[in-house]
């Protein structure tokens, strides 16, 4: 049976890096919830133009129309033998929602964690720093730049450092995604369908935990 694979996993916790190299590596697409609401954005279907309103108006867009955009999404024929879910589903409802679709599409949810120890999420979200030119991401403390706080490929450019990515606004995400996240693995540890990786290690051992998983 073919999967839907959730990753769930803190900020600064490289569920993207994965999410990205299991889809070159297992030829399954990547399907976020932000590059949808993104494509909705400038499309003219009934869908978009219900959450074009939903966005105008300065509403949350309700989870029975993110389910719908991920239903009409994943129905699309680059699914039809799995794909990677990221930022969805984020609550309990949406994660039941997503179980009916599951069944409707003759697949199985696996639901894996990437845990990282609270002090390492620090270090990786406080250290970040970026190119203006290229979007290289740097990290003071893991990878830095061969020169301090200039980007290696552009010398011209001074490395950014994200206004929210100091230790108060960093602590405060990462208690709004514990209160957010707990009921979702709650739901997924109940029904038997979530394993954790240490998302400690390197890009590598980390990707090879998730593919033995799978």
């Amino acid at each position: 049976m073919q999967k839907i694979i959730v990753l769930i996993g803190a900020p600064g916790a490289g569920k993207g890096t994965q999410a990205r190299l299991l889809q070159e590596r297992r030829g399954v697409p990547q399907i976020s919830t932000g590059d949808m609401f993104r494509e909705l954005k400038n499309a003219d279907t009934p869908l978009a133009r219900e959450v074009q309103e939903i966005m105008a108006s300065g509403k949350l867009v309700p989870d029975e129309v993110t389910y719908r955009m991920v239903k009409d999404r994943t129905m699309r024929d680059d699914c039809r033998n799995g794909y990677i879910l990221d930022g969805y589903p984020r609550t309990a409802v949406q994660a039941a929602q997503l179980e009916e679709l599951a069944s409707e599409q003759g697949m199985s949810i696996q639901a894996i964690e990437v845990d990282v120890p609270r002090e390492e999420l620090m270090r990786r979200l406080t250290g970040r720093r970026s190119c203006p030119v290229c979007g290289e991401i740097y990290n003071i403390y893991s990878r830095p730049p061969k020169v301090e706080n200039v980007c290696d490929e552009h010398p011209e450019a001074q490395l950014i450092h994200r206004g929210d990515d100091n230790e108060e606004s960093v602590r405060t995400r990462l208690a709004t995604y514990d209160d957010s996240t707990k009921p979702l693995l709650d739901h997924y540890q109940g029904l038997g369908l979530l394993k954790k990786v240490d998302g400690a290690g390197s890009v590598e051992e980390i990707y090879s935990a998730i593919d033995k998983l799978l």
